[in-house]
């Protein structure tokens, strides 16, 4: 199914189960597939919608891009379901859904899976207009290796999953990790446009998660006026994989 976002881009996206609207958003190298299975695992208390990010799978994508739009994309989605919703972000989608919600466009309750901003003790470089060059020069390898060392990713690991079917995936979504950098902004600090948010909001951690991560969630719960913060002990960045372990905490909570 489709909706047709405020500039006139296709938003496709897909929905299972029943009951109150949750909406899941993927972070970089995700589109709707990677994250059925968790919708699969609240569906039987939700009615859960994934979909593809503008320029993912089959959506469109329609320039010049801003993180607004991406808004926009989330508020054609809500409206769709009846004009309010719950949204589970992951990573960049986490940084997405909390801006969502700060910008008042009928989110009910907010989730953010260790939004990656950056603190103090753990900052963080700008390459988007690197990445862009690359990209632009044709080169999706080298964009792909320069956000995942940004993003913490040891080089030696980095060039471990070049030989990996994995690296296939990464480098087909590569045209999108600008976006996924401009959302998270210079830096990636907690924006103080956080500080707007009202709705019920919970961040977690993965507890076996890198202290940069783990950091950046407690930045984002403390930005947030009455935010829960939580850590998932045993789990890290890579949570999608093991949906299970997130049913019992977002079932709580959205319910």
């Amino acid at each position: 199914m489709n909706v047709t976002s405020a500039d006139g881009t296709s938003i496709f996206f897909e929905q299972r189960g029943s009951g109150a609207p949750v909406i899941l958003v993927g972070g970089a190298f995700n589109d709707r597939t990677t994250v059925a299975g968790l919708a699969d695992v609240l569906s039987d208390d939700f009615t859960t919608i994934v979909y593809d990010r503008r320029g993912r799978g089959d959506s469109g994508d329609t320039a010049p891009y801003a993180m607004e739009r991406e808004i926009e994309d989330l508020a054609a989605l809500i409206a769709h379901v009846g004009g309010t919703a719950s949204v589970f972000g992951h990573s960049s989608g986490a940084v997405l859904a909390l801006e969502a919600a700060a910008a008042g466009i009928g989110i009910e309750r907010v989730v953010a899976y260790e939004p990656p901003y950056a603190t103090p003790e753990h900052p963080r470089g700008d390459v988007v207009d690197e990445v862009r060059a690359q990209l632009a020069a044709g080169d999706r390898d080298a964009a792909v290796a320069t956000f995942l060392q940004v993003a913490g990713t040891p080089a030696e690991l980095v060039e471990g999953m070049k030989q990996a079917p994995v690296w296939g995936w990464f480098t087909a979504l590569a045209h999108t990790l600008p976006y996924d950098l401009t959302i998270c902004g210079p830096g990636a600090h907690p924006r103080g446009s956080l500080a707007r948010i009202s709705i019920p909001t919970l961040v977690i951690g993965g507890g076996a998660s890198d202290e940069a991560l783990q950091s950046g969630a407690r930045a984002a719960a403390e930005a947030v006026p009455g935010a829960r913060h939580e850590t998932l002990a045993g789990q890290d960045h890579g949570v999608l994989q093991y949906p299970e372990t997130l049913k019992d905490l977002l079932t709580g909570f959205l319910k």
